[in-house]
């Protein structure tokens, strides 16, 4: 029998993925996401760069405090500041691993850093060596990898393995590389590294060519045992690879990975995919694969009659194994609290009393409006009460005077803990006017940088869900609102934002 191999993932959401525009978590959403890493099954969690902010410690830190099945780490540069500090933010961890990184392409050396490979070489010696002092679990990452120079590649990961490196990171840092090279790169680093059976190789790629899955694949069959990932794939510019999209290729196609495993608890994706969506602010694309809308959704007729006789014949996956349900049920204003707490659990919720309290009390307000309430409005419904935990402004009320021959005029009232204000405002628009009124109200003016408005569900009576973006401080934050008013989504996916904001 062929002997089975583990694939060890590293989610590297908390981290790549946060650095994407808009994307940022506080800490508490940090942890929240990391419990439901830990039970996804994920390896290695990278928390973030300690260094790089107060929060991003403390999230890190807060993080090595609750989740004990993975191993949490952290960034750091070859500085012993960086160093230190993802020392003093992962001590609390019972699994702890530092992520060294260097750059070492000549792009790198000439232009961002003005070194020489000898000196670079020293750099990463040193820094190495330090974090040995320090920590067990040592991993490191030659920053470009894929269009550094390969001699000098082999001699810094020889270097870095001697110090006590036990992980070798090749990261395709700009999504340059394809998986043919991907696949000579990782062969060769095996062929040509004295000392490289001493350390596990991993693989990093991104998605600026939309080959970070298939180079990701490609390293695993030339000999590379850890990948790392981000759930949705969400990451820098066009993103990383995607972690819900590697698993189910290693489990799908077991013709070409037989012998490859991962721990990954399949059924938990969906619920992580949404997770991270709802708090990201970052929308799935309905045509995602894996965890989109319409992954496991048939239109065609042809397609329908073939699927009743035969699942497989146009499912290549159980929608189950990814915790996605092929049946929604429609609830309506007459349902009860028990039937609410049913459908919540059945979609995969744990939610304690206080919050499905909460979530019913909205639920109900919604039936009120609506004919008929689905899984994609109760998810929304959900979604929100998870984002909008500790606000500092929150809606009260908003009046809107609009017409074909008027100024539209906004009045709007929110409320700052037991304090309620209003102010009114006219704009070029009633979206506008109600943007310039709750400006009036927080004292700060953002841009408004993206707007979109689109449907949760059906019917003349579907919600509305509106996503935007805003610049603050130089900084872009995301917001998400759902009502079946759309002025009212669009004010409170504006304080979503504003809210992220403070």
């Amino acid at each position: 029998m062929e002997e089975k191999e583990k694939v060890i993932i590293f989610d590297t959401t908390l981290r790549d993925g946060e650095q994407a525009p808009g994307a940022s978590l506080t800490s508490e959403q940090k942890l929240e996401v990391a419990y439901q890493l830990q039970k996804l099954g994920v390896d290695v969690i990278e928390a973030g760069f300690p260094i790089a902010s107060p929060d991003d410690f403390r999230g890190v830190n807060l993080v090595a405090k609750n989740i004990k099945k993975s191993i949490i780490c952290g960034l750091a540069r070859c500085l012993k500041e960086d160093i230190q500090a993802v020392y003093k933010a992962t001590k609390p961890a019972k699994l702890a691993r530092i992520h060294i990184f260097l750059a070492t392409s000549k792009i790198h050396l000439k232009y961002k850093f003005r070194k020489a490979e000898d000196e670079i070489l020293s750099i990463a010696k040193k820094a190495t060596r330090f974090a040995r002092n320090l920590f067990e679990d040592i991993e490191f990452s030659p920053e470009d990898a894929t269009r550094t120079e390969r001699d000098f590649l082999y001699k810094i990961i020889e270097t870095v393995i001697k110090e006590g490196a036990k992980t070798i990171n090749i990261p395709d840092t700009v999504g340059y590389s394809y998986p043919q090279e991907i696949f000579s790169l990782i062969e060769d680093i095996l062929n040509n590294v004295p000392n490289i059976k001493k350390a596990v190789i991993s693989i990093h790629c991104h998605d600026d060519l939309g080959l970070s899955v298939a180079n990701s694949l490609s390293a695993i069959l030339a000999g590379a045992r850890q990948v790392h990932c981000t759930v949705n794939g969400i990451g820098e510019r066009a993103g990383n690879a995607s972690l819900e999209e590697i698993v189910m290729i290693l489990k799908t196609r077991k013709d070409v990975f037989k012998p490859f495993f991962t721990q990954i608890n399949t059924k938990e994706l969906l619920r992580t995919s949404r997770l991270v969506s709802a708090l990201t602010g970052f929308v799935v694309p309905p045509n995602k694969a894996i965890v989109g809308a319409n992954a496991f959704r048939h239109e065609s007729g042809i397609h329908q009659d073939a699927i009743l006789k035969k699942r497989i014949t146009y499912e290549i996956i159980d929608p189950k194994e990814v915790g996605a349900s092929q049946t929604q049920l429609v609830l309506g204003k007459h349902s009860g609290r028990h039937a609410l707490a049913k459908r919540l659990r059945d979609l995969g919720f744990k939610l304690e009393e206080k919050k499905i309290n909460t979530i019913f009390r909205k639920f109900k307000e919604l039936a009120d409006k609506k004919k008929e309430i689905f899984d994609d409005d109760l998810l929304a419904l959900v979604e929100e009460e998870i984002r909008q935990k500790k606000k500092k402004w929150e809606l009260v009320s908003v009046r809107i005077v609009t017409g074909t021959d008027i100024t539209p005029l906004a009045i709007v009232k929110i409320k700052h803990k037991k304090d309620v204000y209003q102010a009114k405002s006219q704009g070029d628009g009633p979206v506008d006017a109600c943007f310039k009124a709750i400006d009036k109200i927080t004292k700060v003016k953002p841009k408004l940088l993206n707007y979109k408005l689109e449907a949760i569900t059906r019917g003349k009576d579907a919600q509305g869900l509106v996503r935007l973006e805003i610049k603050l401080r130089n900084k872009v934050f995301s917001g998400i609102g759902a009502s079946t008013d759309i002025l009212e989504a669009s004010v409170k996916a504006y304080l979503d934002a504003v809210n992220k904001a403070f």
